[in-house]
């Protein structure tokens, strides 16, 4: 717990148990698909050798149009918010709320001290540039956010780089969203990091398969402060089979599967507006942020149900209210069962 009672470590892991429905944990597939896990099986006969991320490298730098002085493979997005809090010595950081914790975390357990700043749950969890301090330089976004499926325009995003300062936009969610719109990978930005995961399209969780995206001397800074190997050969094999044309194609007809369900979803939702159930701002990523009254009473009912949701209460900026959904496809079973919980 941090001294205002957040739970920073608190991931939607936990929710999870035997015979519930998992609508806590952002991860879409149930397992990665059958070429993936060929690839992955191929690959297990060079394990004696010390892994190789330079393969991985180049094709994590063809997929988004950047060299590979630009590109950082990392054990999952989580080993880049360590490599950040540990090679830097920010004056001033920031992170923007409510948002995933572990950047907060991060620099916390390097010594930091972080200044939240709080989006407005009544304006839509829309980002406003100047409610980040001039002052501030470094700042932590993400983008579309976890947990308020809220995608940030990529002109916002840009007012917060300046000289003096590093901007890091945590993409993780970004290949569920159609087309990727609003996404900074795409070239080489002054001040700005990039942040990048596999698990959640591809179901590799358990891989632990990332990238950071920026300029050089950025990735010199992370690479000096990164453990040796800490890319494994598995994890290096997927970010470069998951790089090639063929697999991000996949993962748009993937995305724009998730965007109908999501729709579906939220149409959903708001027919249960009469029971109070609130969704702020206009979802985009492949879960959804909901206010319910006595939310953190209709989390434990919903398990009684059989659904495993996301407590959003360990969100620094929101409270027992809060609960967020994974998108599935078919959510009218839980929807019927949310309903004859809350008119309970």
């Amino acid at each position: 717990m941090d001294e205002h009672g957040f739970d920073l470590h608190h991931h939607g892991d936990r929710e999870v148990g035997d015979g519930l429905v998992d609508l806590a944990v952002n991860v879409r597939l149930p397992r990665p698909p059958e070429w993936l896990r060929r690839e992955l099986a191929d690959c297990l006969a060079d394990l004696a050798a010390y892994p190789d991320p330079g393969a991985a490298t180049e094709a994590v730098g063809a997929r988004h149009g950047r060299e590979a002085a630009d590109v950082l493979p990392t054990a999952g997005a989580a080993e880049a918010f360590t490599l950040l809090a540990t090679a830097l010595t920010p004056r001033e950081a920031v992170v923007v709320h409510p948002q995933f914790t572990e950047p907060e975390a991060a620099l916390r357990a390097a010594g930091h001290p972080v200044r939240r700043v709080v989006l407005d749950a009544d304006d839509g969890f829309v980002l406003h540039p100047d409610a980040v301090p001039d002052t501030a330089d470094l700042v932590f976004v993400g983008n579309p956010t976890n947990p308020t499926s809220v995608l940030h325009p990529a002109g916002t995003l840009r007012a917060l780089a300046r000289p003096g300062r590093l901007l890091v936009v945590d993409e993780a969610f970004l290949d569920a969203v159609p087309g990727e719109p609003e996404s900074l990978a795409g070239r080489r930005l002054p001040g700005v990091v990039v942040l990048r995961s596999l698990t959640k399209t591809w179901g590799i969780a358990g891989l632990r398969a990332g990238y950071v995206l920026a300029e050089p001397d950025v990735i010199d800074t992370l690479r000096a402060v990164q453990p040796p190997w800490s890319v494994s050969t598995p994890s290096a094999v997927a970010l470069a089979a998951c790089s090639r044309a063929d697999a991000v194609a996949e993962a748009e007809a993937l995305a724009e599967d998730a965007q109908r369900d999501l729709g579906a979803l939220v149409a959903g939702l708001r027919e249960l507006g009469d029971l109070g159930v609130e969704v702020p701002g206009t979802p985009r990523g492949p879960f959804v942020l909901i206010r319910v009254p006595r939310g953190d009473r209709v989390r434990l009912r919903l398990r009684d149900g059989g659904y495993a949701v996301r407590r959003a209460d360990t969100f620094p900026g929101l409270g027992p209210d809060w609960l967020r959904l994974a998108v599935r496809t078919d959510m009218a079973p839980f929807l019927k069962t949310l309903r004859a919980v809350l008119e309970d």
